[in-house]
């Protein structure tokens, strides 16, 4: 109950947790004040609808201020005869309001499910269309294919979309298709069945045929999958090419674990670490043989983990029996489905210098090769190694400023020309065969 001016006389209220929210305390006060700053609008023009003579009353939606958070409640504001009092009736729209709030939040949870069905019906379509195996989707009562990929339609060479809707015995030849139909019944009933060979349609040729049960909205279908005995055949021949390969190569192959114990390796691998046979090599860590202890295994695991592949590291190899030899290791990470896995080739660089000739001793000629004997000699070899390489720079840059007038070079260098022959003749720069200059 309201005067004209907005003032509460009374307040009568159903629910008792309003009541607790402070709806009570309204009696004395102004209307206005019990509302939200962009509420008060809408009382004023409540009030003086209902004040003014022929006013239309409407229905208004306004948010208390209470504790706990806002209230909304719908009012409707008229006046009470010829008096000056007013009777506002409201609505709580609290329980309505958690209900739109609830609806909001299935609705989106709904749109999210919708958006990932969607992705994942994405990327089955892709899979499905881009395999190059045969795949066919059957109703497992009717035996009538629902879906074929276009790798089903080329192998029987159809056009895209002609199997939807046929049997699908007629994939074979008829004198295959009593075996066909046994083959998918027994599918049904166990899980796994080993593939059966039938001929194809139009004499297309032999096909490995293998089934699989699986639901789909309660409805049972099969999988059936067709792939042409010439592929299968042309992919077991290519696996044993490549592992005859690999077992007959002269580098020294190894395939370890994500702890580098040894899984498989070559002939050229067993004999470089001097063990009998691949069977006692097995099992054991790559660490026994390669690299220095707690060094190059560890540096070798960071950049593979860090860049997925390792090229030409120079170190070293501890065989069995005492031999060591300088070796470069190239490495690579193959995920496999129990976790990665890494495959080396180690090359011997050893023996293939000392199979050289005897030649005078290469000075690096850069900072890269430098830093590359880093593992390979001491600090002080290293040291000794840049000394010559700067003299020996600085002597070529010398007879080449001075049109190979030694003479002249020995006095920018600011040696004498004894001198200058000596370390000439030790790096073997210029050619002291011929007359002085």
């Amino acid at each position: 109950m309201l005067t004209a001016e907005g003032l509460v006389l009374d307040v009568a209220i159903a629910q008792g947790d309003l009541g607790d929210r402070g709806f009570d305390a309204w009696v004395g006060g102004a209307w206005i004040d019990t509302v939200t700053v962009e509420s008060r609008p809408k009382i004023r023009e409540m009030l003086a609808a209902a004040s003014a003579p022929g006013g239309e009353p409407r229905w208004r939606q306004v948010n208390h201020t209470a504790p706990g958070g806002e209230v909304p409640v719908r009012y409707l504001v008229m006046a009470l005869g010829e008096s000056d009092r007013l009777i506002a009736i409201g609505r709580d729209l609290s329980s309505a309001a958690v209900m739109q709030q609830q609806l909001l939040r299935t609705q989106q949870s709904l749109e999210r499910d919708y958006i990932r069905l969607r992705q994942v019906e994405t990327r089955y379509r892709m899979l499905f269309d881009i395999a190059s195996e045969p795949v066919l989707i059957v109703d497992a009562h009717s035996r009538i294919v629902r879906e074929a990929n276009p790798a089903a339609h080329h192998i029987l060479d159809l056009a895209e979309g002609a199997l939807a809707g046929t049997s699908v015995a007629t994939i074979v030849e008829p004198e295959d298709r009593d075996r066909f139909i046994a083959h998918l019944g027994a599918a049904e009933a166990a899980e796994q069945v080993a593939p059966i060979t039938v001929n194809l349609r139009d004499r297309r040729g032999q096909a490995r045929i293998s089934a699989q049960l699986f639901r789909e909205s309660r409805v049972p279908l099969m999988l059936v999958r067709a792939l042409p005995v010439d592929a299968t055949i042309a992919a077991d021949r290519q696996h044993a090419t490549l592992g005859d390969v690999v077992e007959r190569m002269p580098d020294a192959f190894v395939l370890v674990d994500r702890d580098f114990n040894v899984l498989t390796a070559n002939a050229a691998f067993v004999e470089l670490v001097e063990m009998p046979s691949v069977d006692r090599v097995a099992g054991a860590n790559l660490g026994a043989w390669l690299g220095r202890p707690g060094i190059d295994l560890d540096l070798i695991r960071g950049q593979l983990r860090e860049h997925g592949s390792v090229r030409n590291v120079a170190t070293i190899l501890r065989g069995s029996a005492g031999a060591q030899e300088e070796i470069e290791v190239s490495g690579v990470v193959a995920p496999t489905a129990n976790g990665d896995c890494y495959g080396f080739t180690i090359r011997n660089v050893g023996r293939r210098l000392r199979d050289l000739p005897p030649a005078r001793r290469d000075i690096p000629r850069s900072v890269e090769q430098l830093t590359e004997l880093v593992g390979r000699m001491s600090l002080k070899e290293i040291v000794r190694e840049s000394t010559d390489l700067i003299e020996s720079l600085c002597i070529e840059a010398a007879l080449a400023y001075t049109s190979n007038n030694r003479a002249s070079a020995a006095e920018i260098l600011g040696v004498s020309r004894q001198s200058l022959y000596s370390k000439m003749h030790r790096h073997g720069v210029g050619n002291l065969i011929s007359g002085e200059n």
